[in-house]
């Protein structure tokens, strides 16, 4: 490896500089091209070098002893060579394959591990688990599962390819939009991230630039600094949007503010709709004045966001964090209802937007292309579950449940494969999935640390970090293309995810569909030279390997030419000749199809469902993502900084609480208790308090989570039988001062 060296890497996060002395991480440093570089990497070199590293493979005593009073979770591990724990997991699968099939065994993966694009382990799981017969796999993801479930029946279109295709610009923004309406927040601390990496980092500078082009930009959320403090602060009880959204409609019809052409050529069913929100179908007329009491906000001010979104060019932005509640379809659907009565679809930077600042790529004019790619191959198993309701399977073998218009059945799975990413962090209700994880036989887990997952598997294979072997860095809508070259040894006895399912591969008589008899470096040689004859021929001109390699990174000429790209125009311009793939072809304000499903929580149009609140516990709960990790990544170095997470609560509620400013607190519900220390800021309303995710879940004996992970508190439940999303906020918590004696 070289005594003393620094190279660059990428990562979810972006690209930081890696300083290496005697094999070992010593410190990182910004990217020089990034403007506004994350502060992520900083605990790298900590993170990497953890005591919490697993430095060898392990098997859970009581899974090995067949001890059935041993649980997961509440076990010791015993040390094994390599050998003799992958002949136990080629034991096992080979087990589970006779006596139950294929479809027993589900691949759990969550994508996350690492930004290479060779050794990213959801593909790598995925391409081991189709070599051995396939797998039961899962659907849509935490972040998105209901938006990508409505969104196809409302705009005909999947909803990734809104998010990355049908999109305003930036930069169209900047030269078209007069009011930038912003539902959930547009925050830079969560455009810090995106799905292989985002290397220049904009957000915040995009609305210093609004601010002096002197656009109205509203944030209608219930923390102020969910948006940049260049954007007007309307605060919002959670859970209401809907609510608010239903009397803007309403203003917007009765006021003849409307664009009526636009919704009888371009939309379906708004004569339908219309009948329910201005009450004469039976239901209560949501006029400003019924929405007020719902979400706090003036009537004045409703009818004036009202009419100033239909006095010029408005784009209407979702955050994903609106879906992920419970019905978090409708603010979605609703959305597309209110830019289809705006009639400014198809209009440069007007419309209808998701995602903005949710991932740092969204409204990135790089030209969209794909990347270097190792295949997963073909899953024989069909079988899959909406990725949010693992725990409801493992609970519930045979159950039926439903799930955008069919009746499904839970497969009974006996052995559960998990490789790249941390479930009891980002699942919700964490008591429930333990004792759900008790259920199967089997759980096998690759791991670089001892997380909470790592901690309730019964064999656990030891993972190398991106930092201890080579890959290749790209990510959709970025510029920039990655060698990732290995900067230490493995830690400890840890080999890559590739070598690990090689040499189960090999034990399961399947090596040659898996490998293809090539090593990982051979595979990342032949995916980058695949990639480069492709992009060569669109004329996109990139290194070749070797010069890449040399060269570390290189920007790659992808800045679109067309800046202002419009989305939707084709349909605009022609409904007939560019339908949507709707069954009508139109925008579907009223679904015939969803309404056939006769779901009462979604019926054929969107509907307001009003948030219920308990008593007992009056306080309202968000999860926002963390400022200082991806996801759950690089805790185990967090933890080190600050033991406990931060909830924020306004004042009034601390004074009623008789709590102060960094006082240790208990939160806590009918589903769990966890600690955390608390923040006072008038940036967020009254009756809700905000404590972020990626703590690791760290029960004590009586089950008080330690470290502050919300997923303690949060209900399992599906954003409702059409998408079976997560539902993870706007959950009613009580807060107190925690005694420590």
């Amino acid at each position: 490896m070289g005594k003393k060296f620094s190279k660059v890497t990428t990562s979810h996060w972006g690209a930081f500089n890696v300083f290496v002395e005697n094999d070992k991480i010593i410190k990182t440093e910004p990217f020089e091209a990034d403007p506004a570089p994350p502060q992520i990497s900083e605990l790298v070199p900590k993170a990497v070098h953890h005591s919490k590293r697993i430095d060898q493979p392990y098997v859970r005593k009581g899974w090995i002893d067949k001890d059935p009073d041993k649980l997961r979770g509440d076990d010791e591990y015993i040390p094994l060579p390599w050998e003799d724990a992958l002949d136990l997991a080629a034991k096992e699968i080979t087990r589970v394959k006779r006596d139950f099939g294929n479809g027993a065994i589900f691949g759990g993966s969550y994508g996350w591990a690492s930004a290479g694009r060779f050794h990213h382990s959801q593909s790598q799981l995925h391409r081991f688990l189709n070599s051995v017969g396939g797998y039961v796999s899962s659907y849509a993801s935490y972040s998105t599962g209901a938006a990508q479930a409505i969104i196809p029946h409302v705009l005909g279109l999947n909803f990734h390819k809104i998010t990355w295709g049908e999109i305003n610009s930036w930069s169209s923004i900047a030269k078209h939009t007069d009011n930038l309406i912003i539902f959930g927040g547009i925050n830079p601390k969560n455009s810090q991230v995106s799905m292989g990496g985002s290397t220049e980092h904009d957000v915040a500078e995009h609305f210093k630039n609004f601010k002096r082009l002197q656009k109205n930009m509203v944030s209608i959320s219930p923390q102020q600094d969910d948006s940049p403090k260049e954007t007007n602060w309307l605060p919002i009880i959670p859970g209401t949007d809907m609510a608010l959204m239903l009397a803007i409609a309403y203003v917007l019809e009765t006021e003849n503010l409307a664009d009526q052409m636009f919704l009888d050529t371009h939309s379906a069913g708004y004569q339908v709709f219309k009948k329910y929100f201005l009450g004469t179908d039976g239901h209560s007329a949501k006029t400003p004045e019924w929405a007020s009491l719902e979400t706090g906000i003036d009537a004045s001010q409703i009818r004036d966001l009202a009419r100033n979104m239909a006095s010029g060019r408005t784009l209407i932005c979702v955050s994903w964090s609106l879906q992920r509640a419970r019905y978090g379809e409708h603010p979605f659907w609703m959305a597309c209802v209110l830019a289809a009565m705006l009639g400014q679809i198809g209009l440069p930077g007007g419309g209808v937007g998701f995602g903005y600042g949710a991932i740092g790529n969204v409204g990135k004019t790089a030209r969209r292309m794909q990347g270097p790619l190792f295949e997963q191959g073909q899953n024989p198993i069909s079988d899959f579950i909406p990725v949010s309701r693992i725990a409801d399977m493992l609970l519930n073998p045979g159950g039926a449940y439903n799930f955008n218009g069919e009746q499904r059945i839970y497969p009974d799975i006996k052995l559960v494969y998990w490789c790249g990413g941390n479930p009891f962090h980002h699942h919700q209700d964490l008591n429930r999935l333990i004792s759900a994880w008790q259920h199967p036989e089997t759980v096998i887990v690759h791991e670089p640390w001892w997380t909470a997952t790592a901690q309730r598997a019964d064999i656990v294979f030891p993972a190398t970090t991106q930092f201890e072997r080579s890959d290749l860095g790209w990510a959709k809508g970025d510029p920039y293309l990655f060698f990732m070259p290995q900067m230490i040894q493995p830690v400890g006895l840890s080999r890559n995810d590739y070598d690990i399912f090689a040499d189960l591969s090999k034990k399961l008589n399947c090596e040659e569909q898996f490998t293809h008899n090539k090593s990982s470096d051979e595979w990342i040689r032949d995916i980058y030279n695949k990639f480069y004859i492709e992009a060569n021929s669109n004329g996109i001109k990139v290194p070749n390997f070797e010069t890449l390699k040399e060269k570390n990174f290189e920007r790659m000429p992808i800045d679109s030419d067309d800046e202002d790209y419009v989305p939707f125009k084709n349909f605009r311009d022609d409904p007939v000749k560019h339908s949507l793939g709707t069954p009508s072809g139109k925008i579907e304000i009223y679904s015939e199809k969803i309404a056939g499903f006769n779901y009462e929580e979604i019926p054929g149009h969107p509907i307001y469902n009003k948030p219920l609140l308990d008593p007992k516990f009056p306080l309202r709960l968000l999860s926002p993502q963390p400022h200082d990790k991806l996801h759950s990544q690089l805790q185990a170095a967090a933890e080190d900084l600050q033991k406990h997470a931060v909830l924020v609560m306004n004042p009034q509620d601390a004074e009623k609480r008789g709590v102060s400013q960094g006082n240790l607190v208990k939160v806590w519900n009918s589903r769990g208790a966890c600690l955390a220390s608390l923040q006072i800021e008038e940036t967020i309303i009254p009756g809700v308090v905000s404590l972020a995710t990626g703590a690791w879940f760290s029960p004590s004996k009586d089950g008080l989570d330690i470290s502050g992970n919300p997923n303690v508190l949060t209900a399992d439940l599906g954003t409702s039988n059409l998408g079976q999303g997560s539902a993870a906020h706007n959950i009613e918590v009580q807060v107190e001062k925690y005694n420590e004696n």
